[in-house]
């Protein structure tokens, strides 16, 4: 099974235990990226994480955006980037831009 396939049907048990989840999904990158586009993660209500989209802050990001999503219902295409040179100042290993579509799973 693959990652993905994996994280889908951890985000669909936790569905049927009746908690609210988000997925965000890398739709693009460009230049430096921890994870390529297609790399996912689930995000419950709870608290609950499954995957990985980045890595460091952008992490976080994502996390606090699917909390967002999750209140409004609202999708989110969300724009990250960074130079090589601001990279480590903020906890990242290289400089790169990346999108993130993060939804509500229904």
């Amino acid at each position: 099974m693959s990652e993905t396939a994996d994280i889908l049907t951890q985000a669909a048990h936790w569905r049927t235990e009746g908690e609210e989840v988000a997925l965000a999904t890398v739709t693009q990158t460009w230049g430096s990226s921890p994870r390529p586009a297609g790399s996912q993660l689930a995000v419950t209500r709870s608290g609950r994480m499954a995957g990985s989209v980045s890595g460091g802050c952008i992490e976080g990001a994502v996390a606090e955006a699917a909390m967002m999503t999750l209140d409004s219902g609202t999708p989110q295409l969300l724009d990250f980037g960074i130079t090589d040179e601001r990279a480590w100042e903020v906890g990242l290993a290289c400089g790169g831009k990346l999108k993130v579509f993060v939804e509500k799973l229904a």
